[in-house]
Order: structure tokens, then C-alpha cells, then sequence
């Protein structure tokens, strides 16, 4: 498994393109690999036959073995024993081929048993019975109907039900109303972009003194020009590309405040990048604007737009 961005320390194989058996040229996409920035294509970078793949999916930390490539005929096990991979891990060749699905797998995982449903009441019997003039002074004096016991037909809740209650009000549930709900339980996988987030907040919260500013600003001005900026040109500038030029500009302004704490020194960026977050699916990203302070409004659009794009079709490339 290569390291296929600066901060990736395990990658999740989704799909293999090839299978074992096929043969493999430099340059030929063996596999998509998420990491913890986007989806990838993982190429190949040798000749030969496709002789044994590792993890059919899910993740393998950097520099894992994932896959063999050799001449075919080669002894797979004998290359796994000498790269300290247990060789009962192994399978032959023929057994890897997807079409085989008498295979034996890994490991096996027991499956986790469904929860029982509790029995529940029926439909006519779950619907809260009250008038609807019961309901009106109810809803108008914000009384929650379950709390109260009707004196009407069959239990029925009627308007004086309501009014004594509001006059001598229930603490506490009734017993039928506080009954246990049985939830399902499960599991749901973590992808690598949650995981590398969930790092990050933790690293950024434990690891650097924190201070909150609150301000108010005066956008007026801003309204103005946007709106003036937006009637002359085709393209429509947005108060996000307003506020990336603005923390641009303030940092060029201000180069101490682009700065990184190196524990012993202090490093001073000579360049203006400002990430700009994207939410997607499975969490949030952050593309970075390079060189934000030299670029126009219109091209900060026009690049935002492209990033956020490419951020939620997890083609944002990690090494820019």
C-alpha cells in the first residue's frame, strides 16, 4: 500500500480493476483506494501477472503488502514468508479468482443476532383518544395529552379532563406511558476521511491553546460592492469569496499571524493559501486556495467552485 498523501496512514481498497490471473503493465489501474482525502487510482508500477491480492476490501495500513506481481508460476508463498507474512494467510492463485465462491475467507465473524421486537399495541389502541376541543385547550396551554387520564367514553380525554389537570398538574408519567423502546442495534463502518477527521479535531483541540473572539462587522459596504461587482460582470461573486480575499489580505497584512509553532521555532509562511471547508456526505473537507492574496475575487469564485466540486466527487488531488 503506497502512501498516496502526505498524512495517509492506512488506505480502504474499495474495488479491484484487476483480478488474479490478468496481466499487468506499468501504468495499468490495478485498484481504487480511498484515503483519508478522496478516492484514488492506484496504478501499477511493474510487468507481469497479477499473482495474489491481499485484501479483497477494506483498509491496510501504508506499505501493507496489498498484492503480488510477478512471472507467473512464481512460489507466493515463499514471497510472503520472506516479507514476514504468515503464509497460512496465503491462498493459492485459483482460489482468489472472484468466480471461485467456495473459497475459504480470512477470518469469519460471527453475525450479530437481530433484536427481538417487543410487542407492541395496536394501532387503536396506541392513538391517544380526546376531543378535539380537549386537544385545542390543550395545545393552546401546551399540555402534553399523554399525561393526563380521560374521564370520557372508553377513556376518552374531554375538555374538563384538561382544565383539572392544568389546575392540579401531573409530575410524573403514567406507568402505560413510560414504557422501554427497544431500538436496533448495529454497527456502522468508519470510512478513513471520518477517521483522519476525527483525529484532526482531537489534535487541534488537545494539542494548541485556544481563544474565541466575537465581533460584529459592518457589511454594508460589502453589500454594496457585491451588488455592483455582480450587475457589470457574468460572474456572480458570493460573501464567501469576500471573506476568502479579506483573511488573505489580513494575512499578508499580518505575517505573523501565518505562522506555524514548531515547538522550538516559529515558522513564517511567505505564502497565502487559506482552506476553504466543503461539506460532503461523510464528513467535511478543506480544500486550500493557493496564493489567495494575489488572486481576484472573480478567480477566488471560479477556483472555490471547482474545489468544492471536486471535494464532493472525492477527486480533490491530497498532494496539492
Amino acid at each position: 500500500m503506497p502512501r498516496l498523501s502526505d498524512t495517509m496512514e492506512e488506505g480502504n481498497i474499495v474495488a479491484w480493476l484487476k483480478k488474479v490471473g490478468d496481466t499487468v503493465k506499468s501504468g495499468d489501474i490495478l485498484a481504487e483506494v480511498e484515503t483519508d482525502k478522496a478516492t484514488m487510482e492506484l496504478e501499477s508500477f511493474f510487468n507481469g501477472k497479477l499473482l495474489y491480492v491481499g485484501v479483497q476490501s477494506g483498509p491496510v495500513a501504508v506499505d501493507g503488502i496489498i498484492a503480488i506481481i510477478g512471472k507467473e508460476g512464481e512460489d507466493v508463498q515463499s514471497i510472503l514468508a520472506s516479507a514476514g507474512t504468515p503464509t497460512a494467510t496465503a491462498a493459492p492463485a485459483e482460489a482468489q479468482k472472484p468466480a471461485e465462491p467456495e473459497a475459504a475467507p480470512v477470518a469469519t465473524v460471527a453475525p450479530i443476532p437481530a433484536p427481538t421486537p417487543a410487542p407492541t399495541a395496536s394501532a387503536e389502541e396506541a392513538r391517544l383518544k380526546a376531543s378535539p376541543l380537549a386537544r385545542s385547550v390543550a395545545d393552546k396551554s401546551g399540555v402534553d395529552l399523554s399525561l393526563i387520564k380521560g374521564s370520557g367514553d372508553q377513556g376518552r380525554i374531554i375538555k374538563k379532563d384538561v382544565e383539572s389537570f392544568l389546575e392540579n398538574p401531573v409530575t410524573t408519567q403514567p406507568a402505560a406511558v413510560a414504557q422501554a423502546i427497544s431500538l436496533p442495534a448495529g454497527e456502522i463502518p468508519v470510512t478513513q476521511m471520518r477517521k483522519v477527521i476525527a483525529k484532526r479535531l482531537g489534535e487541534s483541540k488537545f494539542t494548541a491553546p485556544h481563544f474565541y473572539l466575537t465581533m460584529e462587522i459592518d457589511m454594508e459596504t460589502a453589500m454594496s460592492a457585491r451588488t455592483a461587482i455582480n450587475a457589470e460582470g457574468d460572474v456572480k461573486i458570493s460573501f464567501n469569496d469576500f471573506v476568502v480575499k479579506a483573511c488573505a489580505s489580513a494575512l499578508r497584512k499580518h505575517p505573523m499571524v501565518n505562522s506555524s509553532w514548531m515547538g522550538d521555532k516559529i515558522i513564517i509562511h511567505n505564502v497565502v493559501n487559506i482552506g476553504v471547508a466543503v461539506a460532503v456526505p461523510d464528513g467535511l473537507l478543506v480544500p486550500v486556495v493557493n496564493n489567495a492574496d494575489m488572486k481576484s475575487l472573480s478567480q477566488i469564485n471560479a477556483e472555490v467552485k471547482d474545489l468544492a466540486k471536486k471535494a464532493k466527487d472525492k477527486n480533490c488531488n491530497p498532494r496539492k
